[in-house]
């Protein structure tokens, strides 16, 4: 029987002790529960801005004293190391090729991403994740995730990066001994070379002597002809012990010396580059430079570092087929000023058909002096792991790794400098029977020049020049016209612009 009073209503009735407790019990849980989910994104928070603080404040002390302190040497250690390096830039670069530093920075930066990651984690754990409600539980979860696995793929990725340059100094640059500059200027041969089976560096396609002032890096590019013959090596030299008389045997000519060296190896005992180290002899005898180191560019590479920086911008003069004599033309690169490709660059620079290999040369120097003043900085930051695989693959050199960071600093300097070029070729030399008395003159003329100096002796050029201002009372015509042979300003009867110039830019 009911108990209730006759004419009330149960609703009326007052709660009874446990109704009031379940009713109060469950705001009081779930606010509880909130206050934790909060402490928890907190932790995490803290451990994000400053790793290790959210163990001092509620986990394992000793570790999060550990870690906060390593936390601020290494910020302290990073301020040390931007004042140093806006003191002296230089020390950037020497830090960025140590490959014994690379070699640290790289297990750090993966120690560091491991553990900043179990800080992530401990600081979930500590929040104390299975006391608050479901849908909490899992923003906290994935939260955490995002933070630690972001975090952890930063630092990962940069020490992949550490790894790159690392191993991209090691592969590309010799281990061999510092040359110093001779007569204040680095001498450094560019040489390219056909590639394709077994054919790597067998023969030498095009060379160039970047002649580089040390203090300014303000550069002198000096073109050899492939066709050159009858030409001295370097006195002293095992080439000239062999060649007294000058590399005059048939059909040889200076692009057939690195083949002639690699199939008579036995003259080059202990060398692991024969080839260059002849062409370098041949270089000596017909420039009268001292050559420093040497870098060989696999020419078929080349296009891979275009592609990675981005293309590259150039005054095309006249359609340039692409295909060689022989070859059925694939294609065209149209006239006009345009960004090509990698592939599009790379027959820029060798086509051949309606051109000779002069105005080849000049277009040459043309990508050259393109591709210093176009790969900024911040393409190269960038496009970083590309250019370092691109330039692995193409590029082996004598430079030593303990130098790189010198030619950086060299090349910085040489992008806000004119680029001046000579090149040894006809109307000036007779390629088949060089004048190396004037081809000598010719060259100390162009560095002389390059420096500010009053060149002390006159190319012929110059001679005919003042001979016909004496004759007439007036300056002699410039000899580089405004027509066009093979896509390149001038023509092989009055030079090519760009093959000598005081301005390269200017002259492509």
């Amino acid at each position: 029987m009911s108990s209730l009073t006759p004419g009330v209503s149960r609703l009326s009735q007052p709660p009874t002790t446990a109704a009031l407790t379940a009713r109060s019990s469950t705001p009081v849980a779930e606010r509880a529960a909130q206050v934790r989910f909060r402490r928890a994104i907190s932790l995490m928070a803290m451990t994000l801005v400053a790793p290790g603080t959210a163990q001092l404040v509620a986990g394992n002390r000793r570790v999060g004293l550990v870690a906060f302190r390593t936390y601020l040497g290494i910020l302290a250690l990073g301020a040390v190391m931007v004042v140093a390096v806006a003191l002296d830039h230089g020390l950037a670069l020497g830090l960025a090729v140590n490959t014994t530093l690379l070699f640290w920075l790289n297990l750090a930066l993966i120690g560091a991403a491991i553990g900043w990651a179990a800080l992530f984690f401990d600081a979930w754990r500590i929040g104390q994740p299975l006391s608050y409600s479901m849908g909490h539980r899992r923003v906290a979860v994935g939260l955490n995730g995002v933070l630690a696995l972001g975090v952890a793929g930063v630092l990962l990725f940069s020490a992949h990066i550490v790894s790159v340059q690392r191993d991209f100094i090691l592969a590309t640059f010799g281990d061999g001994a510092a040359s110093d500059a001779t007569h204040g200027r680095y001498n450094v041969l560019l040489a390219g070379g056909d590639s394709g089976a077994g054919r790597w560096g067998l023969r030498t396609d095009s060379l160039t002597v970047a002649s580089i002032d040390e203090q300014t890096g303000k550069t002198v590019l000096i073109g050899l002809p492939r066709n050159m013959a009858n030409f001295p090596f370097a006195e002293g030299s095992i080439m000239a012990e062999q060649f007294p008389d000058g590399f005059d045997c048939d059909d040889c000519m200076l692009n057939g010396v690195s083949t002639w060296a690699q199939d008579n190896p036995t003259l080059f005992e202990g060398s692991d580059h024969p080839g260059m180290d002849a062409t370098v002899m041949a270089v000596e005898g017909i420039t009268g430079l001292e050559i420093n180191y040497w870098a060989m560019v696999n020419l078929e590479g080349f296009k891979e570092l275009v592609d990675a920086v981005g293309g590259v911008t150039l005054d095309v003069k006249d359609d340039i087929p692409i295909g060689l004599p022989g070859d059925e033309v694939t294609g065209t690169i149209e006239a006009g000023t345009r960004k090509l490709d990698g592939f599009e660059t790379l027959w820029y620079a060798r086509a051949r058909y309606g051109s000779d290999d002069y105005s080849r040369m000049a277009r040459q120097k043309c990508v050259m002096n393109a591709m210093l003043q176009q790969v900024s900085p911040a393409s190269a930051v960038k496009n970083f792991q590309g250019i370092a695989k691109a330039t692995s693959d193409m590029v082996e050199t004598s430079i030593p790794a303990s130098e790189v960071d010198t030619f950086l600093d060299l090349g910085m300097k040489a992008k806000s400098q004119q680029v001046a070029t000579v090149s040894l070729v006809p109307p000036l030399i007779n390629t088949a029977e060089p004048d190396i008395a004037l081809v000598h003159r010719t060259i100390r003329a162009a560095i002389d020049k390059s420096e500010g100096k009053q060149p002390a002796q006159t190319t012929k050029k110059a001679e005919a020049g003042s001979k016909a201002k004496a004759d007439t009372g007036t300056d002699a015509p410039p000899t580089s016209t405004t027509s066009t042979t093979g896509g390149s300003v001038g023509s092989m009867k009055d030079g090519y612009a760009a093959n000598e110039s005081e301005d390269l830019a200017t002259a492509c």
